[in-house]
């Protein structure tokens, strides 16, 4: 695994800034599930790794790239447990890694090719940056809002590395506009999979039998309620880039709208479930 975050560390972070008199006991548990989706980044660089071997270029990226998201992993956890001091992260992530497994070690990407997974983990990037961002200009508590900020500016710089690489991959492997679009649809309808909802369950709820779908509606609930329009708009205009589609005119207003309509429809009847 290459070297830390060469952006910031934890010693970077003003973790004396810490006020517990802002924290959301609901933002705290959606902290802790996302802690273990990054800390989780190691696999996932292990993963690319084979599915990229011989590409030195990108492997050396991914490299840097999980290094970066395990370090996302500790920041979060430290500032969950500061909020929950009962929070176990090593036993929360024993649990979660025992269920949430990758298949490291192939060499062919579970998207079909090289470009399609470059595609895949650019849509990822949208989520985790306009997560962050989001969770940045909602919170109240100063200590999390700086680190979200920190998060947030890594994951639109790693949405810029996968989309670097994936341009150079159309070349090669000439995936289709079309074939790109089934591929980030197929991720974005994949974050409502086990991973998250699990990772919910094993940070917040391991004492109860894992209902998948009421763990996911209770991180969905959470984190949704923290989306404003502007969080939408530029999700919406970065996924159009990575399809091949202009990520700024009419095409643009009238996805980013739709989004908008979805999102605010699932978060009113979540919470009103």
């Amino acid at each position: 695994m290459a070297g830390p975050n060469k952006y910031w560390s934890l010693d970077d972070i003003p973790w004396d800034r810490f006020d517990p008199a802002k924290v959301d006991r609901e933002i705290v548990e959606i902290v802790k599930a996302a802690a273990l989706v990054e800390f989780n980044g190691g696999s996932y660089a292990a993963y690319l790794n084979g599915v990229f071997a011989g590409d030195a270029e990108f492997s050396a990226a991914a490299e840097q790239w999980g290094a970066e998201e395990v370090q996302h992993g500790r920041a979060l956890s430290r500032w969950a447990r500061l909020a929950d001091p009962s929070f176990d992260f090593e036993a929360a992530f024993a649990r979660f890694s025992e269920k949430i497994k990758l298949p490291v070690g192939i060499d062919v990407s579970v998207r079909g090719s090289r470009c399609g997974e470059l595609v895949a983990r650019c849509i990822v990037e949208v989520g985790t940056s306009s997560y962050y961002s989001a969770l940045r200009d909602t919170v109240e508590e100063p200590l999390l809002r700086d680190i979200c900020r920190r998060i947030a500016q890594d994951e639109i710089r790693h949405y810029g590395l996968f989309y670097r690489h994936m341009c150079r991959y159309v070349e090669i492997e000439g995936l289709t506009r079309l074939d790109r679009m089934r591929v980030a649809f197929a991720r974005i309808g994949e974050s409502e999979d086990d991973e998250l909802a699990y990772a919910f369950h094993a940070a917040n709820r391991a004492d109860q039998p894992y209902d998948r779908k009421r763990c996911r509606d209770a991180y969905m609930k959470r984190a949704w309620r923290c989306y404003k329009p502007d969080h939408v708009e530029r999700a919406t205009t970065l996924v159009l880039k990575v399809v091949g589609l202009k990520p700024h005119g009419r095409v643009a207003r009238v996805t980013a709208r739709a989004a908008r309509v979805v999102i605010d429809f699932r978060t009113h009847h979540l919470a009103a479930a």
